[in-house]
């Protein structure tokens, strides 16, 4: 007996130091699908020993913020074009580590069925941070509507629009919110996450939808100075697992799209 409660004694101990020794990060998302994926990689970080507590942030800005200010240990939200120019303005040290998703960005309208019959100034509302609403103009001009500055790329702006026939008004709006805008004007370019969190669908509402192939793409973000920790390698092989794919696709049905 005695030998007995020894041993049981001992493995609650080697029990309790396993648990000290997992260790916990917190990781921002947007709502919506950004959330949800961030679910399923935490329950493949647990197996490896890596607790995740997921934080949930409205906007686009807060969570580069928190992450420079060390509130939180990574984030998973933006594709590099935005993350660039954040850190381009505001001098972030912050360092991208993975791929994870592609949300191809959509044009929605309650009031017209295609792109084609938006009316002579129409009223479009695009983002109002530099990345997105640069990614909505280039859908755009793809599309012929518009005419762009020559070679400005993913820093496209309103400004950047140097012809545009049909005279559209471009209405800059915080990116949350956009879906909110639809009955109030005749287009809105909207985010994949904030489309299917208005209950909009992304592969059948849109009446133009981006090319989910470019430099859109979605990554994790740490800060520079922790980009080769062990947590680090542990969160990103969580989250690029073969089961948080198969949880993509079956989940998202093709509007969100695993990149690696």
């Amino acid at each position: 007996m005695k030998f007995a409660t020894l041993a049981l004694a001992a493995a609650l101990g080697l029990a309790a130091t396993g648990a000290a020794r997992a260790e916990t990060i917190k990781v921002a998302v947007t709502p919506g699908p950004h959330a949800q994926i961030l679910e399923a990689v935490k329950k493949e970080a647990a197996k490896k020993g890596l607790d995740i507590s997921i934080v949930e942030f409205s906007d686009y800005v807060v969570p580069n913020a928190a992450l420079a200010a060390g509130e939180i240990q990574a984030n998973s939200f933006q594709h590099k074009p935005y993350l660039d120019n954040q850190v381009a303005d505001r001098g972030y040290k912050l360092t991208p580590v993975a791929y994870t998703v592609n949300f191809p960005i959509g044009v929605y309208s309650k009031k017209y069925k295609s792109i084609e019959e938006l009316p002579a100034g129409a009223t479009i509302a695009i983002p109002n941070d530099p990345t997105n609403g640069g990614r909505v103009l280039l859908l755009l001009a793809d599309k012929g509507l518009i005419k762009l500055t020559p070679n400005v790329g993913v820093k496209a702006s309103v400004v950047d629009v140097i012809d545009n026939p049909k005279k559209f008004k471009f209405v800059e709006i915080d990116a949350a919110q956009l879906p909110r805008s639809l009955p109030d004007v005749d287009a809105a370019g909207i985010n994949t996450n904030y489309a299917k969190e208005a209950g909009l669908d992304p592969v059948k509402d849109p009446i133009l939808r981006e090319d989910p192939k470019g430099p859109y793409v979605n990554i994790i973000v740490v800060r520079t100075e922790d980009k080769d920790k062990p947590w680090v390698k542990t969160l990103v092989e969580s989250y690029n697992s073969p089961e948080v794919k198969a949880f993509i696709e079956e989940t998202f049905k093709g509007s969100v799209l695993p990149a690696w």
